[in-house]
């Protein structure tokens, strides 16, 4: 693969997306030093969601090497005509149990893992028995609305074993969406408290994925190291298609 610089040479950045962008750094700079952390501990994954694969190639020339989406059919397109970048996709929306191996093929990391069929899909099978590791994270509900994706805090226990048992997981840690009727310091509060407890199963799941556009400083503060930020750098999200 190539350097995102030089994938396509004379490629130039909307002087807006590269403002926005350079803003969102600041921000997780000063929260950061504000957390007495280093920004270098923190993973900026831009979320794309609607936005066309040309705009990712933008942000690739601006040094952005993690991309989210959470559609599965859009995510495949989207990393089919951007093969050529060097880029970590990440999935963050939630996946069906038939597509999940469809996306292990670009995915190289799946943030919503939030129940065991989803789990189980990825496991190896006789037509694939050994199929390819993905980077995975718990994907939290912090609400008591079972309509919200992600997983009970107390079931988180139950699927974190069940990670670990298909052997085609590596399990990073944890992930959340502050409730919206909610400060969501408290609630990446709890975030942190579950991810505390996740490492005592998982020593190496130390990983949480908090924090998007109007509440990273607060994730930060909480532990986060990996923020997904859609529409503060990419600017609203046209119609959807």
């Amino acid at each position: 693969m190539t350097d995102p610089a030089d994938a396509t040479p004379g490629l130039q950045a909307d002087t807006g997306l590269e403002a926005r962008l350079a803003s969102v750094r600041h921000g997780i700079a000063d929260a950061a030093h504000a957390a007495h952390r280093s920004p270098d501990e923190l993973t900026l994954v831009v979320v794309t969601k609607f936005h066309p694969a040309s705009l990712v190639r933008e942000l690739a020339v601006l040094g952005v090497t993690d991309v989210g989406e959470n559609r599965h059919q859009e995510a495949e397109a989207k990393a089919a005509e951007l093969a050529d970048l060097a880029l970590t996709w990440h999935f963050v929306g939630q996946l069906q149990s038939k597509k999940a191996r469809q996306a292990r093929r670009y995915a190289h990391v799946v943030q919503s893992l939030d129940r065991a069929s989803v789990v189980d899909a990825f496991a190896p099978t006789e037509t694939e028995p050994t199929p390819p590791v993905i980077d995975g994270f718990v994907q939290v509900n912090l609400t008591p609305y079972a309509s919200r994706g992600g997983v009970q805090p107390d079931d988180v226990d139950a699927l974190v074993e069940r990670i670990l048992l298909t052997g085609t997981i590596r399990l990073r840690g944890v992930m959340a969406v502050a409730p919206l009727d909610e400060d969501p310091r408290p609630a990446f509060a709890r975030l942190r408290g579950i991810s505390e407890r996740v490492r005592t199963i998982a020593p190496d799941a130390g990983d949480i994925s908090a924090g998007m556009s109007g509440d990273y400083a607060e994730a930060i503060a909480e532990g986060a190291t990996h923020l997904r930020i859609g529409s503060a750098i990419t600017g609203n999200r046209p119609p959807a298609r």
